[in-house]
């Protein structure tokens, strides 16, 4: 028959003080007994005495033999032993009750969902600075190194012959230097064919969804069990929905985890900080391989209920 009464640790804690004590209070009190039934002259008290068989004569004086008691040490011992065994039987361990809103994975209102800042590609370089043009002094040149001006002009007379002009092949112009080569930046999605999950439901077996299911329960223990509803917020009463936004790498890590929404009394860095805390996850798949996935994290913060 199962007893319909539970101990908590400290009612075994309890108990053990109790038999030990009462084990010490035993000892104690059979110590003084016999110290007292020995301080008579046992000597001279059975010189002369005959005893009706051996047995009778086992100890060589009776006042002091401990095994006329073992009846009461016995059922004594039986008392205390079943004690801590029932105790045992019903020591409970009770687990601290993790307080998980309603609706917890429920967005109030529609986000709209911005891109992460990873994703903005950086700026142009600026252009090269204009070539600076440098001004040549003017020297003079020396008389002896003068250039001879000749005469050329012409009259009517004069017979030009036209300059023979040699025809040769325009030269192919060189190939443009190949673009500069752009970062890859790996895709992330919004919706993929396998969203990713909280780590802790791979053994389970079923179908994705029951895998689903798990997860969010297990990601939702995580987070309810380690955030502390910040002071600011407990003091002014401030409640209500916080979310972060961040991004679960090919490889399972959580990247580029930030506030889009926020009700102050530091609740979003108290939830980011949940965020930045939760191990590798399970990685979304597209067409069989690992990708990048946005998720969006409600928090809810509720005063009513809270264990923090």
């Amino acid at each position: 028959m199962k007893a319909d009464f539970t101990f908590t640790s400290s009612d075994v804690l309890m108990w053990m003080a109790f038999v030990f004590i009462a084990i010490v209070a035993i000892v104690a009190f059979l110590k003084m007994y016999f110290k007292k039934q020995s301080g008579e002259n046992l000597t001279e008290k059975y010189r002369d005495k005959k005893w009706n068989s051996p047995l009778e004569a086992r100890a060589k004086y009776p006042d002091v033999d401990i095994f006329k008691m073992r009846g009461l040490v016995f059922n004594v011992s039986l008392v205390l032993v079943f004690t801590l065994i029932l105790a045992a039987i019903n020591w409970t361990i009770y687990e601290d009750e993790i307080y998980i809103p309603k609706d917890a994975l429920t967005l109030e209102e529609d986000i709209e969902i911005e891109p992460p800042r990873s994703d903005i590609p950086p700026p142009p370089p600026p252009p090269p600075p204009p070539p600076v043009i440098q001004e040549v002094p003017q020297e003079l040149i020396p008389e002896d190194e003068a250039p001879e001006f000749v005469d050329q002009s012409i009259s009517e007379e004069t017979v030009i012959n036209a300059p023979v002009q040699e025809t040769k092949a325009a030269a192919a112009p060189p190939p443009p230097p190949p673009p500069p080569a752009k970062p890859v930046v790996e895709e992330i999605f919004k919706v993929v064919e396998q969203m990713p999950r909280f780590a802790g439901c791979e053994d389970l077996a079923g179908s994705d969804a029951e895998k689903k299911t798990c997860a969010e329960k297990k990601m939702l223990e995580f987070v309810y069990e380690h955030i502390k509803y910040p002071n600011v917020a407990r003091e002014n009463g401030i409640e209500g929905m916080v979310v972060i936004q961040f991004v679960v790498a090919s490889d399972g890590t959580i990247q580029d985890a930030r506030i889009v929404r926020d009700i102050g009394g530091q609740c979003g860095e108290e939830a980011l900080r949940i965020v930045k805390m939760m191990p590798k996850w399970i990685p979304g798949r597209q067409r069989g391989k690992p990708v990048k996935v946005l998720f969006n994290l409600p928090v809810k913060f509720e005063l009513k209920g809270n264990q923090s």
